[in-house]
């Protein structure tokens, strides 16, 4: 299994985790709910059988007993007859009442409740809603008992809620702050490696130069195609150290037309592969783009040699380079004939330490994504793939061109 997909099962593994304890949770919050619902019915019922009692007793002890319980039971409620119209509420805003009154009396120092009756309308309404009403028949009339959840039960209804998203949120920003951490660290240890090995390269490639010399004087091979190869090489490897060295420090972007960059690079490189594979460049000769040419050239190199990699036999690597007026970008697409990715690889493939190759690091594509992305300012994704037919890369770099001021 390689990093990825193990990164991948635990990812899996900690959201069943998560499920199983929201799941749990809203469970037994639900569950309180339904018990607290029952027992605010009862205190319901038990209010209104005091209410009837009240009504048909003229024991004071008795009634005094009543109001008690009832005033220990009560929720909100609000009693209406058969017609509908409201005749008592209990446990509503007593600042307001559905009695008309006159002008308001200041005699006694008090203000009398304010009449609103649209205020007793619309928690009637909510307490249809909520609950079927109790219904109780007192001197021959039938009167209806409405209530709604206590202030308590509401709360408890949206608490799980709110528990799991203050959560949520705890965790979404810790997970951030960590990842934020290692890609940090990670960045570090890229930096620390690449710039350690283009130290160790240098000394062996500056040996290499000397021994061609030597071979060229002691052999007169000047014009040997064979040391002009090896030469080419050497230089190669040159280029290799100054594009590790490069990692971790601000790139120097210069203007360079998108079509002469990818032709000198890929000269070079389609004589180092084989002969089997047909190499194809076409497109917009003239586009500009910012360009740090080592590193730009690393990037064609590994996605030429990814689509080398996924070419089985005889097949075809094409480059075509186009623009975007509008957007002031160059496309430049690489396209292969090879054995293709699956559309839900698309962005995986991008991924550190992801490959389909039983050699290799996987670490090709994670690079050329970088250095794009950091050190170009562009874009690099898979435009388009078929198994069993082939990839399209496309890279998108800011074209310059259009950007610079002319004067008639």
């Amino acid at each position: 299994m390689n990093p990825y997909q193990q990164k991948k099962r635990w990812k899996y593994s900690l959201l069943t985790f998560a499920v199983v304890i929201a799941s749990g949770s809203l469970f037994y919050t639900s569950y309180l709910v339904r018990n607290i619902a029952k027992s605010e019915r009862t205190r319901a019922q038990v209010w209104a059988m005091s209410m009837k009692q009240v009504l048909a007793s003229d024991d004071n002890d008795f009634l005094s007993y009543v109001f008690a319980v009832r005033d220990s039971s009560i929720v909100p409620a609000i009693v209406t007859d058969n017609r509908g119209d409201i005749q008592l509420s209990r446990g509503l805003d007593p600042t307001k009442t559905f009695i008309k009154l006159e002008a308001e009396d200041k005699t006694k120092g008090k203000l009398r409740k304010k009449y609103d009756i649209e205020y007793f309308k619309s928690e009637l309404a909510t307490m249809k809603k909520q609950h079927t009403p109790i219904k109780l028949t007192i001197l021959d009339t039938e009167w209806l008992v409405y209530y709604k959840d206590s202030d308590l039960l509401t709360e408890l209804k949206y608490f799980p809620y709110i528990q799991l998203s203050v959560i949520a949120i705890f965790l979404l920003l810790a997970y951030t702050a960590f990842s934020s951490s290692r890609k940090s660290e990670q960045d570090q240890v890229w930096v620390g490696l690449a710039k350690e090995t283009a130290h160790q390269l240098g000394t062996p490639i500056s040996s290499l130069m000397a021994w061609i010399e030597l071979m060229k004087e002691k052999f007169n091979a000047e014009d040997d195609p064979l040391i002009g190869e090896m030469e080419n090489d050497v230089k190669r490897l040159e280029i290799v150290a100054d594009r590790f060295s490069k990692i971790g420090s601000k790139a120097q972007l210069e203007d360079h037309k998108v079509y002469d960059v990818v032709k000198d690079f890929m000269d070079y490189f389609k004589i180092r592969v084989s002969k089997n594979i047909s190499f194809e460049l076409t497109g917009n000769p003239h586009l500009q783009a910012g360009i740090n040419v080592p590193l730009f050239d690393w990037v064609l190199e590994n996605l030429m040699k990814n689509a080398v990699n996924a070419i089985d036999g005889k097949g075809n690597i094409k480059v075509d380079i186009s623009g975007n007026k509008i957007k002031k970008q160059v496309f430049i697409d690489i396209s292969d004939t090879g054995k293709g990715i699956p559309r839900s690889k698309f962005d995986t493939v991008f991924q550190p330490g992801y490959t389909t190759r039983k050699r290799g690091w996987g670490l090709g594509l994670s690079l050329t994504k970088r250095m794009v992305e950091n050190y170009h300012d562009g874009q690099v994704f898979v435009r388009d793939s078929e198994l069993g037919k082939g990839t399209t890369f496309r890279i998108i770099l800011k074209n310059t061109r259009h950007d610079k001021k002319t004067t008639a």
